[in-house]
């Protein structure tokens, strides 16, 4: 079997965890997360086996958007530390082989940052052209509205200078205008300077909107977007060579694939597989596994140096946007039948342990699904425990609340008064007295240890980061039969959407006499393969399982 070289492509065998600092954990009793409180947990991410920590915005902000509207790309917001609490936590991170990446907004920023403040002022100022303006009142549907429940316009009249400003998201976040190449070297400036202070990439939020044809100024002869994207991609390798940019893309497969770069580095290194994800949801709601099969026969083959990221949840809502409106109404029906659940009228503001009620059969299927699919795993803070949302929390804000170390108060998050927490912790079956880490940590058979173990399955699999996919037709709906190759290496996986056991028949062709199927999950049973390279594996209502064939001349599976 060829060796597979991680070398500079750490990321395509990597475990991302995303953590917001302001909810992780706080460290010194204000009621607020921060820098020092994340370093201190950094022993728990190793032990579950992260290897690469992604941190949300934790900029100088003007707390409208939960640090998305940054007033300062070079600084840290001083209720979550300083720049001396950042570096102390990468080193600490990365002494225990976790790398650290960071959220890059490259869109927009705060009203409030100082660029923007002198821009408003008058159409001479020199930072006017920072960001995109129209001297007249450009037309604007709701389709082009981010967040429909605030704003109803992407264009907002700034009554100084009697011109409209551009701004995809809320009106206090203007757009910056990307064909500026002043921009683009504030871009860099930036770039260069978290990569000097240690990170190992960046997340780039919202990649699409950057590059929107809805008005911004510039030659589309002079300002290629996409050679844009693979400008920012060779200024960061430059700078580090195994740097990696994790985009957020939630575009169609047709379309998500211009934004990747191949081996000429031309574009990300890795996107969310967003079309996946979506496609997952609408299989749990079905009990039937066509939906994610049809998705991930889609799915687009990429160059070796680009990555899909898989994932279960985000910080977001849920979006469901890429679903027909059908689709879409039988998932909400399924698992957030209440329109307070629903946000947007395209996602959910829930966390999957809600959604199912708790069934840990039907979470444990998922989640070992999406370790898997070939590409990368990335977990969001408290996906691990099975934490739920709080729905009492406004917004998308409901799945962002703190993080349930213990069972005492404030979920041993904060020793400060409840009235001084970012926001207020879930009660009842998924508040923190019934799932915590401290208690799940003790307990073997529990969710966490369950995404541990998976964690470390994945990881001595190398070749699933490398693989690709192929669906195996089987005769039972509720079933998702998919092969990761690599070289000669091949995985089977079983994922059973259905609510009853099944024996599944299937059938490997070209194998060669001698060939055994070794169960990774259950203590490595294994299945010989007859003649043809068939064989009939049991399924349990809701199961799953990991399959690596061994062939006659490999060594022993340990």
């Amino acid at each position: 079997m060829r060796t597979i070289e991680t070398g500079d492509l750490w990321w395509k065998n990597a475990v991302f965890y995303c953590a917001d600092i302001e909810t992780f954990y706080d460290w010194n009793g204000d009621g607020c997360g921060d820098i020092r409180g994340m370093t201190e947990r950094i022993e728990y991410l190793f032990d579950l086996g992260v290897t690469c920590l992604w941190l949300m915005p934790f900029y100088p902000t003007a707390r409208k958007d939960d640090g998305y509207d940054i007033t300062d790309f070079f600084g840290v917001d001083p209720r979550l530390g300083n720049l001396g609490d950042f570096v102390e936590l990468v080193r600490t991170a990365r002494s225990t082989g976790i790398r650290v990446v960071v959220d890059f907004v490259m869109n927009h920023t705060s009203d409030a940052h100082p660029w923007f403040k002198s821009a408003r002022r008058s159409k001479d100022d020199p930072y006017r052209d920072y960001y995109v303006w129209s001297a007249t009142e450009p037309a604007s549907s709701a389709k082009d509205v981010v967040f429909p429940d605030q704003e109803d316009s992407i264009w907002e009249l700034e009554p100084r200078t009697n011109e409209w400003y551009l701004h995809h998201f809320y009106k206090h976040q203007p757009d910056l205008n990307i064909a500026n190449p002043r921009v683009q070297e504030e871009i860099s400036r930036t770039l260069g300077f978290w990569l000097a202070l240690g990170v190992s990439g960046f997340r780039v939020d919202a990649v699409p909107f950057l590059f929107a044809d809805d008005g911004a100024p510039g030659d589309p002869h002079t300002f290629d977007p996409t050679r844009y994207l693979g400008d920012v991609r060779n200024f960061v390798t430059r700078r580090l060579g195994d740097a990696v940019l994790l985009g957020e893309v939630n575009v169609a497969y047709r379309d998500q694939k211009k934004f990747f770069g191949g081996a000429d580095g031309d574009g990300l290194n890795m996107q969310f597989d967003f079309i996946g994800m979506q496609n997952i949801f609408l299989s749990l709601a079905r009990g039937d596994a066509r939906p994610i099969a049809k998705a991930l026969r889609a799915r687009p083959v990429l160059d070796i140096t680009s990555q899909w990221a898989n994932f279960v949840r985000n910080h977001d809502e849920l979006t469901l946007d890429k679903l027909t409106d059908s689709e879409r109404r039988e998932v909400f029906d399924a698992f957030g039948p209440d329109p307070d659940m629903q946000l947007f009228g395209r996602g959910l503001r829930r966390r999957l342990p809600s959604m199912l009620g708790g069934d840990q059969r039907r979470m444990r299927m998922v989640y070992s699904l999406a370790f898997s699919l070939p590409g990368t795993p990335v977990l969001f803070y408290g996906e691990e425990i099975g934490m739920a949302e709080n729905l009492d929390v406004e917004g998308r804000f409901a799945v962002r609340t703190p993080m349930q170390w213990t069972g005492h108060e404030n979920g041993g998050f904060s020793r400060a008064p409840r009235r001084r927490l970012p926001r207020p912790l879930p009660d009842g079956l998924f508040g923190p007295e019934r799932v915590n880490v401290a208690d799940q940590r003790h307990d073997h058979r529990s969710f966490w240890w369950f995404i541990r173990d998976l964690i470390y399955t994945y990881r001595q699999q190398p070749e699933i980061g490398w693989s690709t996919v192929d669906i195996v037709t089987q005769p039972h709906r509720a079933v998702l039969a998919h092969v990761c190759r690599e070289s000669d290496w091949l995985m089977l996986a079983l994922h059973n959407f259905g609510a009853e056991a099944v024996m599944v028949p299937i059938a490997l062709d070209d194998l060669g006499p001698g060939c055994v199927l070794v169960d990774l999950l259950d203590g490595l049973s294994e299945y010989p393969l007859d003649a043809e390279g068939r064989v009939e594996l049991h399924l349990d209502a809701y199961g799953y399982r990991w399959l690596r064939l061994r062939r006659p001349d490999d060594d022993p599976i340990i």
